[in-house]
């Protein structure tokens, strides 16, 4: 028997085939895979029923099966009671109220000038310091005024002498006449010289009283009272009536004024209430409508309207005793124009709007709720009164009224702490919530069940 003679010298040794695995095992091992994978499939649709029931079903829509509005949503007929708010309808009065901006203007804006020509000798007052009528505030230099109002009563001494003089003359010349020792054109022009000489003496009582009220006027004072601004100019300058800056200005603050705009369409109202005689309130505010600043009261209307913004100015006069209110500011003003007495009041929340008009859900005594159209009147911040459609005593909803239609079942906060266990009245949403709790216990198994194949 011949033997293998082996491999050439020179050449390389043949290499043994490779091992494969055997066919069986690549098997066994693609279907534990597919039994895994259909385990875990198995275990997460048992695990999550409802969100696939959700994901079948599609997004509920607004108003149609399963929304809020729908038959099948929350709040129509056959779902769940929704909770809601409730409020009574009561009389109540209700204020109406002009609201604008304003601004505050003094009572009065004083220039204090000099009305004299001379050099400011004093300045007796501090800038910003509060001043009474007729308080000195400055003094000119009063020399050269004494001076005239000597000269002036020196002449009219002077002229008073001479008409006694000339009057006794003519006492002298009317004997004179009567004895016809004297002519009589002699005595008529002694007398119109009387008569000159008295009216020299008038000038000069007047030219005396110009040098005294000159002089007077040196003593600058306060012609009204109020509070001083920046002081416009210092002691020892020149100083004359014709200065448009004055000394100093004073702004009456007590009282002060508020003007504001009130809107065209609201000058009926505010007409007619003037022609009463009412005296309306006004209230000013800050500018965040927090802090109330003052009261006073409404005090006159300008005589046209303005073209471009469609308002009338208005004013309004505070008393500022304790002087809130400062000039140039920029308050929140409140008129009170009338009062509605006895109106049938409800929380603004609880009126709502539709595309025939306005409507209020109306509590039954079964838990349901009715769509009422009703009349809205005059309305504060939080209230609005309801003219037409609604009584008093009766309860509408002020909260939770999207999620409702008309008949919807409703349940209040009170029912559902009353309810044993937690439920809120209304059979129905018991046995939904029963419902679901048997099948949550019905779905435990399946779950444990599943979890135990898969661990498996």
């Amino acid at each position: 028997m011949d033997k293998d003679p082996g491999p050439a010298v020179g050449e390389p040794a043949a290499q043994p085939p490779a091992r494969r695995p055997p066919r069986h095992r690549w098997l066994a091992i693609t279907l534990a895979l597919a039994c895994m994978a259909g385990l875990g499939g198995l275990a997460w649709y048992l695990t999550h029923p409802a969100k696939t029931a959700a994901a079948a079903s599609g997004p509920p829509g607004p108003g149609g099966p399963g929304g809020p509005g729908g038959p099948g949503g929350r709040g129509g007929r056959g779902a769940p009671p929704t909770t809601v708010g409730v409020a009574a309808a009561v009389k109540a009065d209700i204020p109406l109220w002009l609201d604008a901006l304003g601004t505050v203007t003094p009572s009065a804006t004083v220039t204090v000038r000099a009305q004299v020509s001379g050099v400011l000798k004093e300045v007796l007052f501090k800038e910003g310091q509060m001043v009474r009528q007729g308080q000195l505030l400055a003094v000119v230099d009063p020399r050269p005024f004494e001076m005239a109002l000597m000269q002036a009563n020196g002449q009219r001494v002077r002229d008073e002498a001479q008409l006694e003089a000339a009057k006794v003359t003519l006492q002298r010349y009317q004997t004179l006449l009567g004895q016809d020792s004297i002519a009589r054109q002699d005595v008529d022009t002694q007398a119109a010289l009387v008569k000159q000489l008295e009216g020299t003496v008038i000038t000069d009582k007047a030219a005396e009283g110009t040098a005294r009220l000159n002089l007077a006027y040196t003593r600058i004072t306060a012609p009204v009272a109020g509070r001083l601004g920046l002081r416009v100019v210092d002691a020892g300058n020149l100083v004359s009536s014709s200065d448009t800056g004055g000394i100093a200005v004073i702004t009456t603050l007590a009282p002060a004024d508020v003007e504001f705009s009130v809107p065209q369409d609201r000058l009926p109202d505010l007409q007619r209430r003037a022609a009463e005689g009412a005296t309306l309130p006004v209230t000013a505010l800050d500018r965040t409508r927090v802090t109330e600043l003052d009261k006073g009261r409404f005090w006159s209307l300008n005589n046209q309207v303005d073209t471009q913004t469609g308002t009338v100015r208005a004013k309004a006069r505070f008393d500022n005793k304790a002087g809130t209110l400062f000039p140039s500011q920029f308050v929140n003003v409140r008129v009170l124009l009338d009062t509605v007495q006895g109106a049938i009041v409800v929380p603004l929340t609880a009126l709502r709007h539709g595309p025939e008009g306005d409507f209020v859900y109306v509590l039954q005594d079964d838990r349901t709720v009715s769509l009422r159209r009703v009349t809205a009147g005059p309305s504060t911040a939080e209230k609005v009164s309801i003219t037409k459609g609604l009584q008093p005593g009766e309860r509408v909803i002020t909260e939770g009224g999207d999620r409702l239609k008309d008949g919807a079942r409703v349940t209040l906060p009170g029912d559902a702490a009353s309810a044993p266990g937690g439920r809120a009245s209304g059979g129905r949403g018991g046995w939904e919530r029963g419902a679901s709790g048997a099948a949550d216990g019905a779905s435990r198994p399946r779950r444990h069940r599943a979890s135990e194949a898969a661990g498996s």
